[in-house]
């Protein structure tokens, strides 16, 4: 580096020339503000201080000593000042840069690479690769966001043939590792968008970790359905060698589970549906595994025929664990609960029941030998479970995050390390799900109905008003040998909690229709109904259940009768509290009869019992009461709208309200998506927003991530700003993801000249309105 300073007169020129031809690595410098007739230097921009050497060995003839060389610093000025020059030379500059890389001076080299930038631009290719690769191996957020910076300069500059397919899909790797899934994703689509196709080994690593949060696993499934649109319907030739690259990068079976995945774990569940849909246009076939997630995904969203039809897939397939069976059974039984299917969800509670007790039967009969002649009586079958049943989410890789070095990264050309990676995030994911399985558990192999499942189907047998029903299933329940508490029968809870709710008239159907059925219930139950009918002040009932209890020869215990002669007391009937009185010391009662059982029913309902009862109260007191006819008519709706029938959408959508049934997420979703499958259904979608605002209003319905982006996307596709500005507003006050990249790429495909020009001198105020929606969502995409 070196320094000159030099006074000159006002009549010296300011004028830069070439010093000479054979100063090939001459320093820059960087301009000041020169104040010159003949020229004005401003801003902040390189030029040759060899222009200036030159200019002065013209003027004078002689060669200027670099050690007393000066520079010009006030023209037409007679005030004397000085300017520094600086200049430095860019190879060296590099070589800085390329050392602290090496010593892991990541600030240092991005100091010294912002110099090399202010003075010759973006750096050699390979020094810039390996100023990305370096900061990616660091793992830190900060320096992970500089490099994609630096990625997106070199885009916007046209400069990106300096960047190497191999630095870019490390670097998407390394942010989505560190939970910067959007940058992630750019970086991914830019690749696309190039023609540097990733491999799918590759980018399915990345989607993987991007799975881990919600805003990722949504730009997961846009990306898996971005790539897949490629590949539709045979698009892509795939005996053309040409087309080699492409081809490796077309979604697998474990792209696929891995999108959908993440979002049954982030409730994005009708993006997950539109995944399905896109599979076999594009010859992605199912494992095991995916036939589990897809069974997940139509639980949720009320697939029942869909379910089933899976069903035959999964009795015939043969490389399925007893977990996965688990899980497929519990989707389907928690989906005839959400169609209010009481018989078919008790149906296959009992078929369960049975099935287990046959082969607790067999298996007793077959360990008999084992056990005579001391062999150990765990069956293998026993063992597999016990090693399948459980998933360690703590030891699967998601809490350490490691990458390996850019120098294996390369080397790795089949991407091996990261086909296991995606292995083990995709178990991970799975293993979240199965937690959620909570209506069946196995044992031994064997399916078994939970605890969880009675409570939900006592609830809906309750609210139905079934008690019939109800008993005949708890009755068959008990003679299947299944313990379904440790402290009494089912019924005597069931009965008890129709008591602590005071459903005294449920409790009274469901005790007479278990005489009925010849099953005898304990004196505790009869005495709260009696004590439940005292405290009502209801004395018919009460004389009723008294002559059902004496027919039933259940005798009644102390309370009972002290409850009795209070009321009788109370009522200034003394004859018949002398009656009672009597027939009490007559059958030598003891006034300690049910204080235990009193306990456990005050301690239950108060909720500090975690018995079966207090779980019931719970269910009842703290669920939502399900509309089990919306399921019905969202699926006849979203059939009409797959086959682009939207009159007959329309119509269902009509009846559907006029029965009371009242539309969700999910119907609007349906209806959105149909229009814009159709095309150029606009003014429609239009109407049905403001349908959807008025709705909202008046009722509980809430507005999802899902129906909210499929709104926006109609309204900027059609051009209807203003309404695309209220649905952003929306999402944003809802804090909700918007993939921005999505609608910017969309806006340039449709509207990129749209009000680039000046503004019309005469225009209406309705054209001026669409005119600055339109700019105010252009702003908001970042293009101006």
């Amino acid at each position: 580096m070196w320094k000159v300073r030099r006074h000159f007169s006002a009549s010296s020129s300011a004028i830069l020339g070439l010093f000479n031809d054979s100063c090939q690595n001459a320093a820059w410098v960087s301009r000041h503000q020169i104040q010159s007739a003949r020229s004005q230097w401003l801003g902040f921009e390189p030029i040759p201080v060899r222009c200036y050497l030159t200019y002065l060995t013209m003027q004078t003839g002689v060669l200027p000593n670099l050690n007393e060389l000066t520079y010009p610093t006030h023209p037409f000025s007679s005030m004397a000042g000085t300017i520094l020059v600086q200049a430095r030379d860019p190879a060296k500059l590099s070589a800085e840069i390329e050392n602290a890389i090496n010593e892991h001076r990541y600030s240092d080299a991005w100091k010294l690479y912002g110099q090399h930038m202010q003075m010759d631009g973006f750096p050699r290719k390979t020094l810039v690769n390996k100023l990305l690769t370096s900061f990616v191996e660091s793992l830190d957020s900060k320096w992970l966001e500089k490099a994609y910076g630096l990625v997106e300069q070199a885009f916007e500059e046209g400069k990106q043939n300096l960047l190497e397919k191999e630095s870019l899909i490390y670097l998407s790797l390394g942010l989505s590792k560190c939970g910067l899934p959007v940058p992630a994703s750019t970086i991914l689509r830019k690749l696309v968008a190039t023609e540097q196709y990733p491999p799918v080994t590759a980018w399915s690593a990345i989607l993987a970790h991007m799975s881990l949060t919600a805003p990722g696993a949504y730009l997961a499934a846009e990306l898996i359905l971005e790539i897949g649109y490629l590949f539709q319907d045979g698009r892509v030739d795939p005996r053309k060698k040409c087309n080699a690259p492409l081809i490796a990068m077309k979604p697998n079976t474990n792209t696929f589970n891995i999108g959908l995945a993440g979002c049954l774990l982030f409730e994005t569940t009708r993006k997950a549906e539109q995944l399905l849909d896109i599979m076999p246009r594009i010859g992605v076939k199912a494992d095991s595994n995916l036939l589990i997630i897809m069974a997940h995904i139509y639980e949720r969203n009320g697939r029942r025929e869909e379910l089933r039809k899976l069903q035959r897939h999964i009795d015939e397939a043969v490389n399925l664990s007893d977990i996965q069976f688990r899980q497929f059974y519990n989707c389907l039984l928690s989906c005839h609960l959400k169609f209010g299917d009481l018989n078919s969800a008790s149906k296959m509670v009992l078929e369960m029941l049975q099935r287990a007790k046959e082969a607790r039967n067999s298996l007793a009969a077959a360990m008999l030998p084992f056990n005579a002649v001391g062999v150990n009586n765990r069956t293998p079958s026993a063992q597999n479970v016990n090693c399948t049943n459980s998933v360690d989410l703590e030891n699967s890789g998601i809490i350490e995050i490691h990458i390996l070095s850019y120098e294996d990264f390369t080397k790795d050309r089949k991407f091996v390390a990261l086909e296991a990676e995606v292995k083990r995030v995709l178990q991970t994911l799975l293993g979240m799900l199965q937690k959620q399985v909570e209506l069946i558990t196995t044992e031994h192999g064997i399916l078994q109905p939970t605890e969880k499942i009675y409570i939900k189907l006592v609830r809906a047998f309750l609210e139905a008003g079934k008690t019939k029903e109800l008993t005949h299933f708890l009755i068959k329940a008990e003679k299947e040998n299944l313990q379904v508490s440790h402290d009494d029968a089912a019924l005597g809870y069931v009965i008890t909690l129709c008591i602590s709710l005071g459903w005294l008239d449920q409790a009274h159907d469901l005790l007479d229709e278990m005489r009925l059925a010849g099953v005898r219930a304990s004196s505790s139950v009869y005495a709260s109904l009696l004590k439940a009918y005292i405290e009502a002040n209801r004395p018919r009932e009460v004389t009723a259940l008294l002559r059902d209890a004496r027919s039933a020869g259940i005798q009644l215990d102390a309370s009972c009768y002290e409850a009795l002669l209070r009321s009788k007391i109370v009522q200034k009937d003394t004859p018949g509290a002398l009656h009672l009185f009597k027939e009490m010391k007559e059958s030598k009662i003891p006034r300690s009869g049910h204080q235990e059982f009193e306990m456990l029913v005050k301690g239950c309902a108060q909720n500090h019992e975690a018995g079966l009862m207090a779980k019931l109260l719970r269910e009842i007191k703290e669920g939502q009461r399900i509309d089990c006819g919306v399921h019905d008519w969202n699926n006849v709706i979203h059939f009409f709208c797959k086959k682009r029938l939207m009159q007959d959408a329309e119509k269902a959508l009509k009846k559907m309200r006029s029965l009371d049934h009242l539309p969700n997420a999910q119907t609007f979703h349906s209806m959105v998506t149909g229009y814009a499958a159709i095309g150029g259904k606009y003014t429609e979608v239009t109407e049905l927003w403001g349908e959807m605002k008025s709705f909202a209003s008046s009722t509980s319905m809430k507005f999802d991530e899902e129906l909210l982006d499929s709104v926006l996307y109609t309204f900027v596709r059609g051009g209807f700003f203003a309404r695309a500005n209220e649905v952003v507003a929306m999402m944003e006050e809802g804090k909700m993801f918007i993939d921005k990249y999505k609608y910017r790429t969309l806006f340039l495909k449709y509207h990129k000249t749209l009000y680039k020009g000046k503004t019309p001198k005469f225009q209406t105020e309705a054209q001026l309105k669409k005119r600055e929606a339109a700019l105010g969502f252009k702003k908001w995409l970042g293009l101006c």
